[in-house]
């Protein structure tokens, strides 16, 4: 492999550092150089610095730069001896802008359209096709997932928790926050306490589905306190771990048992923030005006007794006529209450309150424990000596991180509940470079299939530096600057000439492989999401409905969007688990691209594949007036937007014979859905 000496040395250095924070951390010694300004002596990484606007390089070839992006990027690759790939073809181009954007595959007419277009003006054709997409409803649908992705989303959750029927209100709330282009800024803070923003309808309480939505525990309340309490510790750490990846990009959890190794993270810090789940429940949140939920909640507390009544009775053994009549009795007067209720049956967001969580023995002296919650109370957590709960120091106060103090100098305390706005309102504010920089590179990432960081959820010591430093600033500098926009991003990231470039550049790829230099676009395979929908999307049975339930995706009448697809937690869907479909027990910055056998046997045997493979062959056996030759040009058109070459019209032709029956028709529209190039974006 051959690279250039500032890669090979970036490459080198990042390996070491790895290297030495594993050794150091193994011997429980201090890393890095000493900084005067933080307690655990560690430098403060580069993601920490202060956001600033860098003026781009001039390059030579002014013409071929069309944002900043390219300047700086046209900058790296004359120092890397590169330059720039050939402009990609209008079919190539629109592609990849359909995928990228919607998940989805473009029609002809759609390439055609903009092909006309470009001979006019291209940089204009590009920029109207990008808005027009940006405003289609199924941009929040292809990007929500990308963030699902993070936010371990999933419909079936733990069986002891009281309800998830309603996670998809989570998942629909940021597909619509996506589609109205929601700050950035206020999108992490409605995830973390939108019931506490002022001004907000009760259906943003939905947002919550980011905590609410978390993984639990089992917790065996006949076990003794001392092993319980380990068990919430767990679960505290995980929502702290969740968050500081998510949003700072940053392994908070490693901080629970000492101050963190690597980066300038103090177990003190640990504590500050895990106090803030210390002070929360999961609760069913009304996505309706109070006073219209009070009558609700009285209504369903009755019927919550009723039903309890009528399970105990369902326990008696043999069933008693008399006790068939009560249970028959206690049923009308349920449809009675759920009848006489106006807006019994609206949907509960999965949410949390403020309550302060104490586990205690059990208050009659026997063996077991009990959680205790103090409803709108807040507390502050004992540190834990080397991670055990059992044995504690001293208190911390609910805070942000040391690392960013306010402008008092200090860390922000919170002292507002439970502190979780406060909470969001730091990670924003004082916290705002770091958390700019996360975000911009995982747009960013999604869009060139590799990150200007290649750790998106590791921005401390520990993770890769950028490889173009002052362009990632610059990039965040301008996203805050510009409100914190996300569609302002993929608006400078794809009129970019970077990102229009042809994946087709022999030199680019003998000299950088890796396409670290930006000096081509990388060829992607398609996700099974967006795989499974441009299946159903060219057999023309997309059910292309926005929102609302789950449904089972091994169902032979599911025809909607991956994305509505039901996800279990502990079970996951059998097709999704062989392509690369991340873990939903845990935040996934970014999927694994495998390759395996099982795949292969899927594509050939697959429930799902042979369904659209036969409503494929189908619709083109169905044209009996036109020739074979014509009935494969039209496959060609659906599938990839082009006519086939003499080749591919010769072998089609051959393969179907003079008069192809159904079952030829299928066999040759599966070997279509299965090929490389349906399954691959250049």
């Amino acid at each position: 492999m051959v690279m250039t000496g500032a890669f090979s040395r970036r490459l080198h250095a990042s390996a070491a550092r790895l290297l030495l924070a594993t050794l150091v951390a193994l011997a429980g010694l201090p890393v890095f150089a000493k900084d005067e300004a933080h307690p655990t002596g560690h430098e403060r990484p580069w993601s920490f610095a202060p956001l600033t606007e860098h003026a781009p390089p001039v390059g030579e070839e002014k013409n071929w730069a069309q944002t900043r992006i390219d300047r700086f990027l046209l900058a790296d690759m004359r120092a890397a001896g590169l330059e720039p790939a050939p402009p990609a073809e209008s079919r190539m181009l629109v592609r990849r802008l359909y995928f990228d954007l919607l998940g989805l595959p473009p029609t002809t007419e759609a390439v055609e359209a903009f092909a006309d277009a470009a001979a006019r003006d291209r940089p204009a054709a590009v920029r109207d096709l990008v808005e027009e997409l940006l405003q289609s409803p199924h941009y929040g649908e292809r990007w929500a997932r990308h963030w699902l992705d993070l936010a371990r989303y999933t419909d079936v959750t733990a069986s002891w928790l009281d309800s998830t029927a309603s996670a998809w209100l989570y998942r629909d709330w940021v597909v619509r926050s996506l589609n109205e282009d929601l700050p950035y800024d206020e999108f992490v803070k409605r995830q973390l306490a939108a019931d506490l923003l002022p001004g907000l309808s009760p259906e943003e309480n939905a947002a919550l589905g980011f905590l609410g939505l978390s993984p639990t525990y089992w917790k065996e309340l006949q076990l003794p306190p001392e092993i319980i309490k380990g068990t919430v510790a767990d679960e505290w750490e995980e929502h702290v771990d969740a968050l500081g990846r998510t949003f700072l990009g940053l392994t908070l959890g490693c901080a629970r048992c000492h101050d963190h190794k690597t980066d300038p993270v103090t177990a003190r810090d640990y504590y500050a923030i895990a106090g803030v789940f210390a002070s929360v429940k999961f609760a069913d949140r009304p996505t309706i005006s109070e006073d219209l939920w009070a009558p609700v909640a009285k209504a369903r507390a009755e019927v919550a007794k009723l039903e309890a009544e009528q399970a105990a009775l369902k326990k008696k053994k043999p069933t008693p006529e008399d006790i068939e009549a009560r249970l028959a009795k206690l049923s009308e007067k349920i449809a009675a209450i759920q009848k006489a209720t106006p807006h019994y049956h609206v949907p509960t967001a999965n949410g949390i309150v403020d309550a302060a969580l104490y586990v205690k023995p059990k208050d009659d002296g026997k063996h077991g424990t009990k959680l205790e919650y103090v409803d709108g109370k807040a507390r502050d957590l004992e540190m834990h000596m080397r991670g055990d709960p059992n044995v504690v120091g001293e208190t911390v106060p609910r805070g942000f991180l040391s690392a960013f103090p306010a402008d008092d100098g200090k860390p922000r305390r919170f002292q507002r509940g439970s502190g979780r706005l406060e909470l969001a309102e730091a990670i924003v504010e004082e916290g705002a470079p770091l958390a700019a920089r996360v975000m911009v590179n995982r747009v960013w990432r999604q869009h060139f299939g590799h990150g200007l960081v290649e750790t998106p959820s590791e921005f401390g010591n520990a993770g890769d530096e950028p490889t173009h430093p002052d362009l990632l600033d610059d990039l965040a500098a301008r996203f805050v600057a510009n409100g914190w926009s996300i569609k302002w991003l993929h608006r400078e990231i794809l009129n970019s000439a970077a990102w229009q470039q042809s994946s087709i550049a022999p030199e680019s790829e003998a000299r950088d492989p890796g396409n670290r230099h930006y000096a081509r676009m990388s060829r992607r395979r398609l996700e099974i999401e967006a795989w499974r929908d441009a299946m159903l999307a060219v057999t023309g049975q997309l059910d292309r409905t926005i929102g609302g339930n789950a449904i089972d995706l091994a169902s032979e009448t599911n025809h909607r969007r991956t994305l509505y697809g039901k996800i279990h937690r502990r079970d996951l869907d059998q097709m999704l688990r062989l392509h690369d479909f991340p873990d939903p027990t845990a935040h996934s910055p970014k999927r694994p691209e495998t390759t395996t056998p099982l795949q292969l046997l899927f594509t050939l045997n697959g429930p799902f594949i042979r369904q659209q493979a036969e409503a494929l062959g189908k619709s083109l056996a169905e044209q009996p007036s036109a020739p074979v030759e014509a009935r494969v040009e039209s496959a060609y058109d659906r599938l990839f937007q082009r006519p086939p070459t003499t080749r591919e019209r010769e072998l089609g032709v051959a393969f179907l014979g003079g008069s192809p029956d159904l079952g030829a028709w299928t066999e040759y529209a599966q070997a279509l859905l299965g090929s490389n190039e349906f399954l691959f974006v250049d």
